[in-house]
């Protein structure tokens, strides 16, 4: 096989796969595929809901794909038009369940829908985040049994990482060095030379699959450590009455101190990596400590905060059931519409089991993605005055809001999560 000739389809046009089309289609022909119908539409008119798109890139590549046929990117939900690809790189979402156990099911359903296409020396490449050996213990024999076919012998597999920062405008996909593997030393060269190819950072040949499925699960735990100790420190200070962010600052003059911050710990990979590896951990007969006991911290901190602005309401008198709170952002970061995962969710939440009355405003959200995943409905502007404010999520549209017109009274609460507020506005910092 040669790269020259390759078709390559990718598999889920999210956040992770449609940058990925977008910048293959620009040198290769490209069919980015997804089950849902309506998303390709969507992109089909040039329009995407995730904001990841480089939509004049995007233009540029559909429009190459009509003018030449050995070139660009074009769209589709139709499984037929997968059986001329030769490369297809899945890229579909790996959360966890209620029990927050890996939940591999769009994975296995992935696998077995390409084992029904795939063909002699075709290439199956996974990103999205698994556990180290998974896509050898799980997915391997799906694409065997539906294929019909034998792994290492009529087809092959890879794996790279994705390293996707939604709403990141500068670290984009070309801009950040990519892991690569395969499941031959020659289909890792083959695996590692695509990338290359549109990767302009570079990438590193790990060398194999579960080395380098390991890397994307520990590149994650290792913050998410990092940010429960913050976290710790944080309800800590608290009880002693000092301002964490204080204590950030100075200890933060030393040239070695990791500046990590406190907050809600959510989203698509650092608030579900860490369960995926200790998953692993725990069938091999060893419990970890620091990885869990580090989630538990982090899966918390939205009750605290909960619990502490309850306190600053009664603290100012408010009666607590006829209360009215104003969640400022539900998504799980800031200045983006991804709203998996979201840690927001957990205060508001906790909230209403004290019957308080809780708005939730987020100019970037999708209210219908947020009805659907969290049963909360958003408000479409802000009309009204309110007992108690909380800024859950930075967007940078918060700063030009007036709070003082949106308080109820002067003993009204205003919490801010992420120190993004003018400190002599707020009554509480995380």
């Amino acid at each position: 096989m040669t790269l020259e000739n390759s078709e390559i389809a990718i598999i889920g046009l999210g956040y992770v796969g449609l940058p990925l089309a977008i910048e293959f289609g620009k040198k290769y022909k490209v069919l980015g595929f997804d089950i849902n119908q309506a998303r390709i539409e969507e992109l089909k008119s040039g329009k995407d809901r995730t904001n990841e798109a480089d939509l004049v890139g995007m233009k540029n590549a559909m429009e190459l794909a009509k003018s030449r046929a050995d070139l660009g990117l074009n769209f589709s939900a139709n499984l037929e038009d997968l059986r001329n690809s030769s490369v297809f790189i899945v890229t579909v979402p790996t959360p966890i369940d209620q029990f927050k156990s890996p939940d591999i099911t769009l994975l296995l359903k992935a696998s077995e829908m390409l084992g029904k296409v795939i063909k002699k020396d075709n290439i199956v490449i996974y990103e999205s985040t698994v556990y180290p050996g998974c896509t050898e213990e799980e997915c391997v024999p799906v694409l065997e049994k539906y294929s019909g076919l034998k792994y290492n012998q009529d087809f092959y597999c890879g794996y790279s990482p994705e390293r996707i920062n939604p709403g990141d405008k500068i670290n984009t996909l070309t801009k950040i060095k990519k892991v690569t593997s395969g499941s031959t030393p020659e289909i890792a060269e083959l695996v590692d030379q695509l990338y290359k190819s549109i990767i302009t950072a570079g990438t590193h040949k790990a060398p194999s699959l579960k080395v380098a499925e390991a890397s994307k699960a520990i590149e994650n735990a290792q913050r998410d450590v990092n940010i429960s100790f913050v976290n710790e420190m944080a309800l800590i200070f608290d009880r002693m009455g000092i301002d964490t962010n204080d204590v950030l600052d100075a200890a933060g003059t030393k040239w070695n101190f990791l500046k990590f911050k406190p907050g809600l710990v959510g989203g698509h990979c650092i608030g579900v990596d860490p369960y995926y590896l200790a998953h692993k951990a725990e069938s091999l007969g060893y419990h970890p400590q620091v990885i869990l006991s580090g989630r538990r911290v982090n899966d918390n901190i939205g009750i605290f905060v909960a619990h502490k602005f309850v306190k600053l309401l009664i603290a100012k008198n408010h009666l607590i059931s006829k209360s009215y709170v104003l969640v400022l952002g539900i998504t799980f970061k800031e200045d983006c519409p991804d709203i998996r995962n979201s840690k927001v969710i957990d205060i508001v939440k906790e909230l209403n089991q004290f019957n308080i009355n809780v708005d939730v405003f987020d100019p970037h959200a999708n209210e219908q993605e947020v009805k659907e995943e969290y049963g909360i409905a958003l408000i479409n502007k802000i009309t009204k005055t309110y007992h108690g404010i909380i800024l859950a999520v930075a967007h940078r549209e918060f700063l030009g809001l007036e709070l003082n017109k949106i308080k109820s009274s002067n003993s009204s609460v205003i919490f801010d999560t992420k120190a993004f507020l003018d400190r002599d506005l707020v009554d509480s910092r995380l």
